[in-house]
Formats: structure tokens, sequence, C-alpha cells
């Protein structure tokens, strides 16, 4: 299994910027506007990491703006989404889940 990223919903690029790049010091390594969609997925990393990251896509921060706002949001422009990994065989993994007594629900 391998990390890919982290993914946290904010309200405003450019104050999300200011804190993760310009405070932080993490770079940005890809951009990917979802016109479809109607959002757009920022992609850091951390300076000792980013030719991982763009070799890989991988370990970074995604950063999730949605076009049309995000009302459930809190105030403080932070949200957790998800964490991302990649695994060989996902229902190995799956099966491995229950065999040790955890509940997967599908749709």
């Amino acid at each position: 299994m391998k990390y890919l990223h982290t993914m946290v919903r904010v309200k405003d690029v450019e104050e999300s910027l200011d804190f993760y790049v310009n405070k932080m010091g993490m770079v940005e390594t890809r951009r990917v506007d979802v016109e479809a969609g109607r959002f757009t997925l920022i992609f850091l990393a951390g300076t000792a990491d980013v030719d991982r990251a763009s070799a890989e896509k991988s370990p970074e921060l995604e950063l999730t703006y949605n076009w049309d706002g995000d009302d459930e949001l809190p105030s403080d422009s932070r949200h957790f989404g998800h964490l991302a990994y990649t695994c060989d065989n996902i229902y190995e993994l799956c099966q491995t889940l229950q065999d040790n007594g955890v509940t997967i629900n599908r749709p």
C-alpha cells in the first residue's frame, strides 16, 4: 500500500495558498480545473517532496475548491475530506479487512 494524498476542502483559494505556500513553504505541483464538476483541485508538496510528488503524484496535499461554494464548511475554511492510498489488489485488501472484522459498506 502506498500513501498518495490527503484532501482538504477550502472556501478561499488565495487565503489557503497564502497559508500553505507563503507561510508553510509548500510548493504547488499541479492544478486541475474540472469544469463539468465545477471544482478545482490544487496539489501541494513539501519542499523535500517536490521531485517525488511530480514523478509519482505523491505524497501531496490536495486542496479542493468548489466553484459554487460549500456552505457546510466551517468558517475557518478547513475541512478534512479523505486520505488516499493505492494498493496492488483492492479486492484482496477488502477481503483481508473483512476477515479481520472490518465492515465494508457498499452502495
